[in-house]
């Protein structure tokens, strides 16, 4: 493992490891882990992380090219915070026994007899909580959905909950993010290096699952701790990422909404999966915002946990963070942009189209064919100064921002559209574009841009479960699709991810919308395959009748002047 500094101060101990020690579940299969624990007398709480990425990997250094790498600073925890560590290769990967079949209900009850099994052990001190990032916080929300009495609190950092919505079908779109996600682990479980044995194979073929359940079917609910996110009982330590829109934000702050067991959310200002798999391995964030967690709950210290705001929200283009009681925030009100024919003459797209505080006279419409003839890279075409993911797809830009506008919330697109087709999709992303030089827009180059938020729609599931959607966040049930009409207007609210963002004075909203995407604007992990069917024409209607428009969260102005 690679060397972590010590803290200031902290107790060290000797760290004693065991490996491929097995505890047999209730069905006989065995569950392989691997055990970090202080070599001293005593019982200690312990840490326990459970994934299908094979312990035998915990001594890798940190890189990028290891991004499922998700166990954090294992070493600093056992030698120098005494704590001991349980890893786990849960069923069907690694070293233990059984048939992988992805958070299925064999999964979620082995946790809770391994949770168990360690609070019965005579090193530790009975105290079990959760850690780890991604699949080990799916992980996570099932160790407290399952409720075994030695768990105290789990802390489940960039982990979704409802991973249909969340990774495999954004807005009922199939993505091709969880295919790849599979294919990988099953080569990294069986692929060896030269004169090593050969791993395990991964035999059921999760792929033609993936690909097969298309709806939010019984399938789908089994695996997604969203559906009873309610029942956990422990202390909940909710972290995400606006940098993870494509997986896991969501259901990191879903699952906060939805629990009931005492919680906390803090969203950081990580802007990609990178920086958000760097902080995990960062000791230093540990100390600052897990350890007190973990102090309070595992070893009943008075820590300075309890006295942290209720949420936390780093905001994007402010370098702060705000605080507040709940989520989503009570002070936000929702400001709405309309879609205008435009032009803006700031950008180089499709239709260059407007967006403004209200309806606007001009062209009703903006219509839009595909796939585009310049698409090259995705929905990217090849620009004067190289690939452009903008140059041919329908853009709606505000005039520069007279006064700065800070936005934090829910972010909602209300759309009325007409096809040709009897389905489309929605692609959706707002923008922070920059003030450019006269100089740079004469030469034909595009003005820099950060990306804010981002969401999707399969028009066919536009089903709205009544129960669960809000005026701010429509909830799709993705459980019934229906064809849509050719030629008749439909109207859709579109959700995009929440956000904690700051447009300055000057700059420009860009809203794009088109159906597809591209891995230069995407992280190449969470792009959605373009599929055969999708030819023809979309309409979008934007008059005083039917006011297309953007719905974002605005911060009162008192509000907005702090800090």
């Amino acid at each position: 493992m690679a060397k972590k500094k010590k803290a200031a101060g902290a107790p060290r101990y000797a760290m004693k490891q065991e490996r491929d020690v097995y505890v047999t579940m209730r069905d006989g299969v065995q569950i392989a882990l691997r055990i970090y624990r202080p070599d001293a007398p005593g019982r200690y709480p312990v840490l326990f992380a459970a994934s299908p990425y094979q312990y035998d990997t915990d001594d890798l250094p940190h890189s990028s090219l290891f991004l499922w790498h998700e166990v954090g600073p294992v070493e600093w925890y056992v030698r120098e915070q005494g704590y001991a560590y349980v890893h786990a290769d849960v069923r069907g990967s690694g070293h233990s026994g059984g048939e992988y079949a992805l958070l299925c209900k064999e999964e979620q009850q082995d946790l809770y007899e391994i949770v168990e099994w360690i609070g019965r052990q005579d090193w530790s001190n009975g105290n079990v909580g959760g850690i780890g990032q991604s699949y080990y916080a799916w992980s996570q929300w099932w160790m407290g959905i399952v409720n075994p009495p030695s768990l105290k609190c789990i802390a489940p950092y960039d982990g979704c909950t409802d991973p249909y919505r969340d990774a495999a079908y954004h807005g009922g779109i199939y993505s091709e993010f969880m295919v790849w996600w599979y294919n990988m682990v099953r080569a990294n479980t069986l692929h060896r290096a030269a004169g090593r044995p050969t791993g395990r194979a991964m035999a059921r073929d999760i792929t033609a699952d993936l690909i097969a359940h298309q709806t939010y079917d019984n399938w789908w609910k089994e695996r997604s701790a969203i559906e009873r996110v309610g029942e956990i009982k422990v202390p909940i330590f909710s972290i995400g990422h606006w940098g993870k829109q494509g997986l896991h934000l969501r259901g990191n702050i879903l699952g906060y909404e939805q629990a009931t067991a005492p919680k906390k959310l803090l969203v950081t200002a990580f802007r990609d999966v990178f920086e958000v798999h760097a902080a995990f391995d960062d000791i230093e964030f540990h100390e600052r915002e897990l350890l007190p967690f973990y102090d309070r709950y595992l070893k009943d210290k008075k820590t300075g946990y309890d006295d942290k705001p209720q949420v936390r929200v780093e905001v994007r283009g402010r370098g702060a963070t705000r605080d507040y009681p709940d989520w989503p925030p009570s002070d936000s009100e929702m400001r709405a942009f309309h879609l205008a024919a435009g032009p803006s003459k700031s950008v180089a797209s499709l239709n260059d189209g407007a967006l403004a505080p209200k309806s606007v006279r001009g062209p009703a419409s903006t219509r839009f064919r595909y796939p585009d003839p310049q698409w090259k890279l995705g929905v990217a075409a090849m620009g004067p100064h190289g690939p452009d993911p903008v140059r041919r797809v329908l853009t709606f830009t505000s005039p520069p921002l007279a006064e700065d506008l800070e936005v934090v919330g829910r972010v909602v697109l209300e759309l009325h559209v007409s096809s040709t087709n009897t389905d489309t999709d929605f692609f959706v992303r707002v923008a922070d574009q920059l003030p450019q030089a006269p100089e740079e827009r004469a030469a034909g180059r595009q003005p820099a841009s950060v990306m804010v938020t981002k969401g999707w729609l399969r028009a066919s599931h536009r089903e709205k479960d009544a129960a669960k959607s809000q005026p701010d966040r429509p909830f799709y049930t993705h459980a019934n699709p229906q064809p849509i009409e050719p030629g008749k207007i439909y109207r859709y609210e579109i959700e995009l991810m929440p956000c904690a963002y700051l447009f300055k004075q000057g700059h420009r909203i860009r809203l794009e919308i088109v159906n597809g995407d591209t891995a230069l604007t995407e992280t190449p992990l969470f792009v959605h395959q373009y599929q055969w069917y999708k030819v023809g024409v979309d309409t979008i209607h934007h008059d005083a009748a039917r006011p297309s428009r953007l719905l974002l969260p605005a911060v009162a102005p008192a509000k907005s002047a702090e800090a």
